[in-house]
């Protein structure tokens, strides 16, 4: 004869298992509160005004458009120098003025361009960090899926074992059964 199942227990289950995987759930948004508000309002950069004129010199400064125009005027300033008659150039052939104005635009254009590296390098910095807390929010999503996963085997497990323990226990009173109409039926011969 089959045990009447108490309904009680199986929906008893089914709330503590329920119940577990909104705790998991909840201490998993917990855990990941202030990555997604890092992730979804990033800090407003502000910006001076020199920084954005060194940005964009050292923009101009390292493309072609500059190293082009440069080259033109230098060939301008010495094939205007060097043709001209005597005494109506303005920088004679040593080229004194033009090795001052290269220097000058050397010495000027050097920082300007560290100051611009060395915001990139903080953007750089920045992006690596939202990278990396984007990484973290990846790792606590699967440490959760894999809680959640161990709760359901554990689940699974447990409910097979009380299956076995049903059909161990239905098996030993067929047992039992079979024992006394053995014993009834050698008792009647």
């Amino acid at each position: 004869m089959k045990k009447p199942i108490d309904p009680g227990i199986g929906s008893h289950q089914r709330n503590e298992r329920i119940e577990k995987l909104q705790s998991i759930v909840r201490e998993a948004i917990k855990e990941q509160e202030l990555i997604l508000n890092n992730l979804a309002n990033p800090p407003h950069e502000a910006i001076s005004r020199g920084q954005r004129l060194a940005d964009k010199v050292a923009s101009f400064g390292g493309s072609w458009a500059f190293i082009i125009a440069f080259f033109i005027v230098l060939a301008i300033w010495i094939t205007y120098n060097a043709t001209v008659p005597k005494g109506d150039e303005f920088d004679p052939y040593p080229f004194i003025l033009m090795n001052l104005v290269l220097s000058c635009i050397a010495a000027l254009q050097a920082p300007v361009i560290m100051m611009s590296q060395n915001r990139q390098e903080e953007k750089d910095r920045k992006r690596s960090e939202n990278d990396y807390l984007i990484n973290l929010k990846a790792e606590l999503e699967l440490r959760s899926l894999h809680q959640k996963m161990d709760l359901l085997i554990q689940d699974e497990i447990r409910s097979l074992s009380e299956a076995q323990e049903g059909q161990l226990s239905f098996i030993q009173a067929m047992d039992q059964k079979l024992d006394r109409l053995l014993k009834a039926s050698i008792g009647h011969s």
